[in-house]
Order: structure tokens, then sequence, then C-alpha cells
């Protein structure tokens, strides 16, 4: 099982939330801490969480089994087409040595002020997260995965907020919109339509032309049988 799935399922699926999106990160630059720590835990992985609650018994919901990139994955997520009734954007951390994930900070996404996406003219890791109380500056493990999460981020802000949705600066087009893979998938089921369709009406003029040939074909059959019977019964005579 892959960490965002293990994620999803001991974090989130216990509280009734799915996972929307998730992307592992670093800081950029560290937190000034005013007096020495002790008794820290070690080293740990970070991760940035997207998530959804939504109302009503589980049982009743219909499941895709979607993964966060919209891909089918062994642990079958709750998945369903109704708008959470919260969503939430959630630090999740995974200690060195250990197999399970600690929930940390967590921000509603009304709180969300702004997305900067670094630099709209490459692919980079890197990335910004301002909220109402907190300024977190992260680098993702790739640059894929950091444009990815920021699709499915940028949308459930679109879908689900009705105001105080929050800024996207710096950020690539496909992020915003057009090569996203929200609108690649969207595309690629009209693309398949339009070629089913067509496909039908080009058959359909086949059968059309094939059909007009067999009419004549029958009508020029029918003739000669009335020709021959004619001349038949005029030699009997």
């Amino acid at each position: 099982m892959s960490a965002k799935s293990a994620i999803s399922k001991e974090i989130f699926a216990p509280l009734d939330e799915r996972m929307l999106g998730a992307v592992q990160v670093k800081r950029r630059t560290k937190k000034k801490i005013p007096f020495l720590a002790t008794g820290g835990q070690g080293e740990y992985l970070t991760y940035i969480c997207l998530s959804g609650r939504i109302s009503g018994p589980a049982e009743n919901r219909p499941a895709r089994f979607l993964n966060y990139k919209g891909k089918p994955t062994k642990y079958k997520e709750q998945m369903t087409n109704k708008k959470p009734t919260q969503a939430s954007i959630t630090k999740v951390k995974q200690f060195e040595g250990s197999t399970s994930f600690v929930r940390r900070s967590q921000w509603m996404l009304d709180q969300l002020r702004q997305v900067n996406g670094i630099d709209p003219n490459r692919d980079s890791a890197e990335f910004d997260l301002l909220f109402e109380n907190a300024f977190d500056q992260w680098v993702a493990s790739t640059a894929s995965e950091k444009c990815t999460f920021f699709q499915i981020l940028h949308h459930t802000c679109q879908r689900y907020l009705t105001d105080k949705k929050p800024e996207f600066i710096n950020c690539q087009s496909k992020i915003m919109g057009g090569n996203s893979i929200l609108h690649s998938a969207a595309d690629s089921v009209t693309s398949a339509v339009q070629k089913a369709s067509q496909a039908l009406n080009e058959r359909g003029e086949r059968l059309g032309r094939a059909e007009e040939k067999t009419e004549d074909m029958k009508n020029s059959a029918q003739q000669f049988a009335e020709t021959a019977h004619k001349l038949a019964m005029k030699h009997k005579c």
C-alpha cells in the first residue's frame, strides 16, 4: 500500500472523510525555534493533504474507487459526486522508524487565502500556502506531484467554495485549466464520443448506400422476372 493510500485509510477514513489529494513536501526555509526543543522524535516525512467530509451514512454513498490521481487504487477510497459538507487541508507526518502517520496542523479550505506556484514559466516543485493565521514555504518531492496537487486543489476551491476563494498566483496555465488532468480526462471522453458518433454516421451512410444498391438490384431482378415471364407466356401461346 502506498503512503498516500495508507494516510487516507489511517487518518481520514476513521473520521468519515475522503482524501482528495496529497503531496509530500519539505520546508524551503527552516522555522525559527525560540528555544532548544528537547525530546524530539527525529527525522520525519511531511504530507499536505486535501480532504472532504460527506454527511450521511457511508454505505449509502456511491463508490468510484479512485485514488488522488483519478486512477484505480488497491485501497478503495469512498468517492462520491456529492459536495463535501466541509473541506480541509491537513499536515500529516510520519516519523522515522514508524509505520503510522500523525495528524498535525489543519485548516478549513475557506481559511486558505493564497496559493503561490512561485514560477509560472517552468515546472517548479516550490510553492507557498498562505492561510488566515499561517504561512508556509514548501518544496514538493517532484514538480509533477506539486502540479497534480495544485490541479485538484484549484478544482476543489472553484467547485466547493462559494465565496472567499483563494488567489492562485504564479501558477502555470495547465494548473488553472487548459491541459489539467481534469480537463484532459473530460476532453478524452468528449473525443471518444465524437469519434464513436462519426464512426456510426459513416457506418450509417455506408448502410444507406448498401440499402439503395440492394433496392436497385431488387427492382432489376423483379423487372427481369416479369420480362422473362411475359416472354415465356408468349412462346407458350
